[in-house]
């Protein structure tokens, strides 16, 4: 497919916006995300939110690649052991919980943002915040490797590196991918690599990178809706994820608003990101 390469300032500031709504759905949710709520609330909460606040479009929301039965909901909630594509439901969240929520919105001008948080529910075991963190690492570790003319397998490599050393796992299956007018293209951004391989980073490329790292194996399984996966050998899996602009000088996250969470200690020292 086509590979997302913004030139046009209008794109760059209709990226940025879409990029900000995503994640101020996020900053509005997150008050909610606590014991007792159920997943399929905080959808509604989204939704609505959307809806009739941003006048946005939620692209989850009947979203049906080949193969696949319609997205039912306007959001992913995965919890615990789901790796990715959760769906909202009567679930009711409990202390001890970590959950993903996944926030993918279409602007007004047909502009993506894509962008998702892990949130711990109560007073979770120290495993589990641990792999929360190191994810969280590992995606800004990941990011901080984006300029122009470097690679790919860079930005795996410092993702697969962390969180290996950490005793974790990398799911394959899943990536990250070109963003813009549409909700995926290329290129892919696997979470594992090779420094100096794959295909060079161009300024105004956008595209997310959203590292989904299991506590235990790598291995996956797939529910019978066929959108729900979760880890074969039923250990924590956690992700973040960041749309991210590549510019003249290095990157620019394009889904950060005012409650995003500050970027971690480990990485602040390794570059410039505005």
């Amino acid at each position: 497919g086509m590979n997302s390469v913004f030139t046009a300032e209008k794109d760059i500031l209709g990226m940025r916006e879409a990029g900000r709504l995503a994640s101020e759905v996020l900053d509005h949710v997150a008050p909610h995300v606590k014991a007792g709520v159920s997943t399929g609330e905080l959808d509604r909460i989204c939704h609505e939110y959307m809806r009739d606040v941003q006048k946005t479009i939620p692209a989850p929301l009947n979203y049906q690649p080949p193969g696949y039965p319609p997205f039912p909901k306007s959001i992913c909630t995965s919890v615990n052991d789901v790796i990715c594509h959760g769906i909202p439901s009567d679930r009711i969240l409990k202390s001890g919980d970590i959950v993903n929520l996944d926030i993918t919105v279409i602007t007004e001008d047909g502009f993506y943002g894509d962008t998702s948080r892990m949130f711990l529910i109560g007073e979770p075991s120290i495993l589990a915040k641990r792999l929360c963190q190191i994810t969280y690492e590992c995606m800004w570790l990941g990011i901080a490797v984006v300029k122009p003319g470097a690679r790919l397998g860079d930005i795996g490599f410092a993702i697969q590196n962390h969180a290996e050393k950490a005793g974790y796992s990398i799911v394959r299956e899943y990536c990250g991918h070109g963003i813009g007018k549409v909700f995926h293209q290329d290129p892919q951004i696997l979470h594992y690599g090779r420094q100096g391989q794959g295909e060079e980073l161009l300024e105004g490329m956008t595209f997310t990178i959203e590292p989904m790292i299991n506590a235990g194996r790598r291995d996956i399984r797939t529910m019978p809706d066929m959108w729900t996966v979760k880890t074969k050998d039923r250990s924590l899996s956690a992700q973040w994820e960041h749309t991210v602009l590549v510019t003249a000088t290095g990157v620019e996250v394009l889904t950060k608003s005012d409650r995003s969470p500050p970027i971690p200690e480990i990485v602040v020292n390794k570059f410039n990101v505005i």
